[in-house]
């Protein structure tokens, strides 16, 4: 795989950037392992990434990311410290876990991200069995993967305050890769056991608003740190309520959030000489999947939408109702692989990045959102066999090595000199800007109030 390709006007803009990165790498890495004695990383996640050049910003932060059979299997070594490190955070006596993953039976490829991220825990020393929230499992039930792959789903049960499968197993740990888009079910409240991500941090409760507001705080400190103008790396938001788009309630309302937005986009692009016509991002405020989201040029973009795109931002997974949005400054990606806009996605475990993908789309623009039908994934290819042993073995030691794009502590010697070609540098760069939302992310948790 080659390195995606960027528009050649946007090349030195991004090159710059890049430069300042590693020029202030031992101060940024010093910097992370100060956040995280203080904020305690979430579990895992994944953050969508786009790349003008000019740039370079994450506009979404998934705490319970889907889309682990889309990475490298290269790098499930990593991985596995990684998931040591993350669920001995949340129950240090563990041994098993119990996952409960979507009720999405019939999705194949989800069933195959549940097969490899149960293969991460697996490899990390844990056994891994899966409870089913979904009412139709009632007993043992095998399901085909994608890739042909089995995975045995059996019903969630609960007595007194411990939630246990029908043979008795009842780990301490609990961990979701269910967002709770349509509530917190009454099984889940109130146990004993260790459950995590947190049940606040379910779409029930979290909003998009809340992340990036506390986003404001950690880019405003990493950009004094290393003296760039925070807006390289913060896109601008606003939220706006009361809304029914099937009724056009609160359509003025939006359109006047537009407005205000584009006008302090284009203020910023006036005084940076940027040409581009700017453009945001209107999206529920709580939710996933790429669903209910629109790209927006004009107010007049949101003044009487037509049903197809009334009924498309009406309702979102679960069929949760909107009524907030976030209206997000867009950023255009000119990043392309094969003549096809891209964008990347990067995958953590606790404050590990474990690697990640492209999701490239031939059908969509490169302002427009690339999570949509159609989209493609493109795992990063770099070969392990590159990273020297000795270099993984350092993971668990106290001063985090760091290999590739993949680990959080300064680069050992043997590894910087590996770091010469451009994607190697990019990949560190997106797996920075990654942690900066996976440290927005703890902050935002830490903020809310707990779900019993």
């Amino acid at each position: 795989m080659s390195l995606p390709t960027i528009v050649t006007a946007h090349q030195p803009q991004l090159e710059a950037f890049e430069r300042v990165i590693l020029a202030n790498q031992a101060q940024i890495e010093a910097w992370f392992r100060t956040q995280w004695h203080r904020y305690q990383p979430p579990f895992y996640g994944s953050v969508d990434i786009r790349n003008s050049g000019y740039k370079l910003a994450s506009i979404d932060m998934n705490l319970f990311p889907g889309g682990f059979n889309n990475l490298n299997p290269n790098f499930l070594s990593l991985a596995t410290l990684a998931a040591q490190d993350a669920v001995e955070r949340g129950c240090a006596e563990a041994h098993s876990i119990l996952l409960i993953p979507e009720n999405h039976t019939r999705n194949t490829f989800y069933l195959q991200n549940v097969y490899a991220l149960s293969q991460i825990l697996r490899h990390a020393g844990f056994t891994v069995r899966l409870g089913s929230l979904n009412p139709d499992i009632t007993e043992k039930t095998v399901l085909t993967t994608a890739l042909n792959d089995e995975i045995t789903l059996e019903p969630l049960l609960r007595t007194a305050n411990r939630l246990h499968l029908a043979d008795g197993f009842s780990p301490c740990m609990v961990l979701l890769n269910n967002d709770l888009s349509g509530g917190v079910p009454p099984i889940l409240q109130n146990i004993e056991q260790v459950i995590l991500p947190p049940l606040k941090a379910g779409w029930t409760t979290r909003r998009k608003s809340t992340h990036f507001a506390a986003y404001n705080q950690v880019a405003a400190e990493f950009a004094r740190l290393i003296n760039i103008d925070e807006w390289t790396i913060n896109p601008y938001f606003e939220v706006c309520s009361g809304l029914d788009f099937s009724s056009h309630e609160g359509e003025e309302r939006l359109a006047d959030t537009v407005a205000r937005l584009l006008a302090r986009i284009q203020q910023k692009y006036n005084s940076l000489g940027i040409t581009d016509r700017p453009f945001v991002i209107v999206k529920a405020d709580a939710g996933t999947y790429g669903m209910g989201v629109m790209s927006v040029h004009s107010p007049d973009d949101v003044r009487g939408l037509n049903r197809k795109n009334r009924n498309k931002m009406a309702k979102v997974k679960e069929g949760l109702a909107v009524s907030e949005v976030i209206v997000q400054e867009g950023i255009y990606t000119y990043e392309t692989l094969n003549n096809a806009v891209t964008e990347p996605v990067v995958y953590m475990m606790d404050r590990f990045v474990i690697g990640g993908f492209y999701r490239v789309h031939e059908g969509r623009g490169i302002d427009e959102n690339l999570n949509a039908v159609g989209m493609q994934f493109v795992p990063w290819q770099r070969d392990m066999a590159e990273v020297d042993a000795d270099v993984i073995a350092q993971e668990q030691e106290s001063k985090r090595s760091f290999c590739q794009w993949s680990h959080l502590g300064a680069p050992s010697e043997k590894v910087a000199a590996k770091m010469q070609d451009c994607e190697d540098i990019r990949l560190y760069v997106y797996g920075v800007l990654a942690r900066l939302s996976l440290l927005a992310a703890a902050i935002e948790l830490e903020q809310m109030a707990d779900i019993d």
